[in-house]
């Protein structure tokens, strides 16, 4: 069970997380998590560049030691980078120093103050650890690009019909995700454009969404 849309509810109660980002621009930002992957990651960023669109990529730290030349591209193409831990860890079900190891271990590979929890999921005492040198950041728009239940039009329908200025959307570049985000991303990025709408990475300046 998941929401598409963040309700406005839980933003404000937790406030100190970085849910949709204050624009007065026609400008969102698309994020990706849990690569990069051989094949899929690649094309995201070919299809970026088609566009001159730049986002955040969310990398779990195995697949960065794993395929670092695809890690290199990324930064390389002016796309800003996150901690996804190095395990794709599920904070709610590992324990809170474990945890935080396996972030460290991330930090090793991926040099970044921005980090995003696999599955949304932390405990209060991961986050508040984390707060102290990152900015942790969520989502406004959830695609459901991994959603096995859904159709591939209706997870183009999740994006299309609830961006606005300055929403965090979520895809991932991973293999349960990949018919998807390959169906949608062309089809939203083309409606983006058309509407003269941009994409862009979110600031490392942690201190800025305080």
């Amino acid at each position: 069970m998941y929401l598409v849309k963040t309700p406005p509810l839980v933003k404000t109660i937790f406030s100190d997380l970085v849910w949709h980002i204050p624009t007065d621009t026609k400008e969102i930002f698309l994020t990706f998590d849990d690569g990069p992957i051989p094949g899929l990651t690649p094309w995201v960023l070919d299809i970026l560049a088609e566009y001159d669109f730049k986002a955040t990529f969310f990398c779990v730290g195995d697949n960065v030691h794993k395929y670092p030349k695809i890690y290199q591209r990324i930064l390389k193409e002016g796309h800003i980078v996150g901690n996804h831990t190095y395990h794709h860890m599920n904070g709610w079900h590992t324990e809170t120093e474990d945890y935080l190891a396996d972030v460290e271990k991330c930090d090793a590979m991926i040099s970044s103050q921005l980090f995003r929890p696999p599955y949304g999921k932390l405990k209060p005492s991961q986050s508040a650890a984390l707060k102290a040198n990152k900015k942790i950041i969520m989502w406004d728009i959830l695609s459901g690009d991994f959603d096995q239940t859904i159709t591939k039009e209706k997870c183009l329908a999740n994006v299309m019909d609830n961006y606005t200025a300055g929403s965090v959307i979520v895809f991932h570049d991973n293999i349960k995700a990949q018919e998807k985000l390959q169906f949608v991303l062309p089809l939203f990025l083309e409606h983006l454009a058309q509407q003269g709408f941009v994409s862009s990475h979110i600031s490392v300046q942690v201190e800025e969404y305080a």
